[in-house]
């Protein structure tokens, strides 16, 4: 019985999880812009306007997780993730502001 290539193993295991992060940090970036900021400008009250919101919020810390695995990552443009980690905390930020803003307000 030949025994496996180690290497050759190794290198997938690390190609399937560069691929899974890839993968999520996709998903997370979807939920964050084209799903829930849409839904919420779509809303029918202020409450549900809010909940989109929050749940976009809560998708762009999710996003700096992701995108944070995957600047450690080989061949990726670690300068290029970075920029994108900055735009994703600004936009976390103005989430985050905007939710603050609506709870004063008591529109929530």
């Amino acid at each position: 019985m030949q025994k496996p290539d180690t290497k050759t193993t190794d290198q997938n295991s690390k190609t399937e999880f560069q691929n899974r992060v890839y993968l999520y940090t996709l998903k997370s970036l979807k939920f964050l812009g084209s799903i829930n900021i849409i839904e919420a400008k779509a809303s029918n009250s202020k409450k549900d306007f809010a909940r989109y919101f929050d749940i976009a919020f809560k998708s762009a810390n999710e996003t700096k997780y992701w995108l944070h695995l995957l600047k450690d990552l080989d061949k990726v443009d670690k300068t290029k993730i970075q920029e994108i980690i900055n735009e994703t905390r600004e936009l976390s930020n103005i989430l985050a502001l905007s939710l603050l803003t609506m709870r004063k307000r008591k529109n929530i």
